[in-house]
């Protein structure tokens, strides 16, 4: 324990000033719920004023979310802290020393799962900017999935290298990773249980300090900062494997011809003392920042911390086998879609395929590493028109998103349900079939959100994830 660090913190007072750095899915909800905690004066968030992403800081400071997705209560939140005083947005990074406690809430992706390095160059950078205006007693904490070892080791050289002080003496030093989901930010911030490590016992117990105000009925549950960063990797890991797992059974249950719902209502109702069988859902394909990379995390902390490692690890691990299938699902999604055709006496070259929803969960806008990109260009690949409707995302990298759903349903030979939107539980069969203009239209249910037999009685064509017990229907 260092006397000295614990002596600038003493002296310091309680934290009052709080600066969140990167304004997306995770930055905005903890900048605005530490604003609404009574212990805080006022936070600032910071943001980089780029092409891409330099507009999202007037509308903050207007106390409009740039997050279009369905969030309860955030942009109403906002506006109150925003009109209040308490939160504002900026790209000077020169503020940073006026503030008594920094998170970051950067992106941290793999460019290419295969060799195991990530992209830690936007992390970085921010640690830079923190680093270069960090004053002493200042707790600094990572809310980004990084890579077991990277908080006590790249990030800690980072800020000692731009600040020329020295973490654990000079300034705090923790992890405390974001659980959030898309769809429910605030209430995840509010209800799970906060993850704290520091690199030492001041800096776990000043980044507790931190998080306690905005806790509701989650607790703090206080380790060291690598095993903070192991327990974040892993339990996203462990979520992609229960996941694969869902989406392995699902494909059996389609080659059986049974229905995969069934079979797992079946197994979830085992209950008892000492007994769990739950089982997760199987779908078109595992997207978003989290699940796509955090087992490669895991795998490269194991690796560059443990040394040279004698057990199945990497691409042969549980965890890697888990994403292999759980990347596998959008191309079965394109062979659900080629079997359908072939039933209707069609080839994909020409075929028009109406594609339903672009981002990668439910009700949201969240697009990262949607499961529906690999599909757009395998299906195109084989001469497919695709026209891509979701209500909530707009034009992205170059994909043309429409908002009219019966527009993009005009004409379709085939209709794929990527993302399970509560718009497209609606879809009425009759209609569908009525814009489509085909005498047996194809639909590929990859979140199971419509009836098949509605749909079947109507001539569609029907292809879900996990139907075994539709999928070879006889065609009306």
């Amino acid at each position: 324990m260092s006397n000295r660090l614990q002596s600038l913190i003493s002296a310091g007072g309680s934290i009052k000033k709080i600066g969140v750095v990167g304004m997306g899915y995770v930055g905005i909800p903890a900048a605005v719920l530490f604003a609404d905690a009574p212990e805080f004066e006022s936070v600032l968030g910071f943001q980089r004023a780029s092409a891409s992403s330099g507009y999202k800081i007037d509308m903050l400071n207007r106390g409009e979310s740039p997050l279009k997705g369905e969030e309860p209560g955030l942009e109403n939140l906002l506006a109150k802290v925003v009109d209040a005083g308490k939160f504002q947005c900026t790209s000077d990074f020169s503020e940073v020393a006026g503030c008594d406690a920094v998170t970051l809430a950067i992106q941290t992706p793999f460019a290419d799962p295969k060799d195991l390095i990530p992209d830690f160059s936007a992390l970085t950078e921010g640690l830079r900017q923190v680093g270069r205006h960090l004053s002493e007693g200042t707790l600094v904490v990572l809310e980004s999935t990084v890579t077991p070892g990277t908080t006590a080791g790249m990030a800690r050289e980072i800020l000692e290298e731009e600040s020329g002080l020295v973490a654990g003496e000079d300034f705090a030093l923790a992890h405390a990773p974001e659980r959030v989901m898309v769809g429910r930010l605030l209430r995840n911030i509010r209800e799970h249980d906060r993850i704290v490590g520091g690199i030492d016992e001041v800096s776990t117990a000043r980044a507790v300090e931190l998080y306690r105000p905005v806790l509701t009925t989650g607790k703090i549950i206080p380790m060291t900062a690598t095993a903070a960063e192991v327990t974040k990797t892993a339990e996203n890991a462990f979520r992609d494997l229960q996941i694969a797992a869902a989406n392995q059974l699902a494909l059996h249950c389609e080659a059986m011809g049974v229905n995969v719902y069934d079979v797992r209502a079946g197994i979830d109702s085992l209950k008892g003392e000492g007994i769990t069988r739950a089982i997760l859902w199987p779908g078109a394909g595992v997207g978003g920042h989290c699940l796509t990379k955090d087992s490669w995390h895991l795998e490269r902390g194991a690796q560059v911390l443990g040394g040279d490692l004698w057990y199945p690890h990497g691409a042969e691990s549980v965890f890697g086998v888990a994403r292999k299938i759980n990347e596998f699902m959008p191309e079965h999604m394109v062979h659900l879609t080629l079997e359908g055709l072939r039933q209707a006496g069609k080839s994909p070259e020409g075929a028009k395929v109406a594609l339903l929803g672009w981002a990668f969960i439910q009700n949201s806008d969240d697009t990262r590493n949607t499961p529906a990109e690999p599909y757009l260009t395998a299906m195109k690949e084989a001469g497919a028109e695709v026209r891509v409707h979701d209500p909530y995302v707009d034009t992205y990298r170059g994909v043309e998103v429409s908002h009219d759903l019966d527009e993009t349903l005009a004409g379709a030979d085939v209709v794929t349900i990527f993302t399970g939107h509560h718009h497209y539980a609606s879809l009425d069969p009759a209609r569908v079939k009525e814009l489509s203009g085909e005498e047996h239209p194809v639909i590929v249910d990859g979140r199971n959100v419509v009836d098949p037999d509605a749909f079947i009685r109507a001539g569609f064509i029907y292809k879900g994830i996990g139907r075994g017990d539709k999928n070879s229907h006889p065609i009306r």
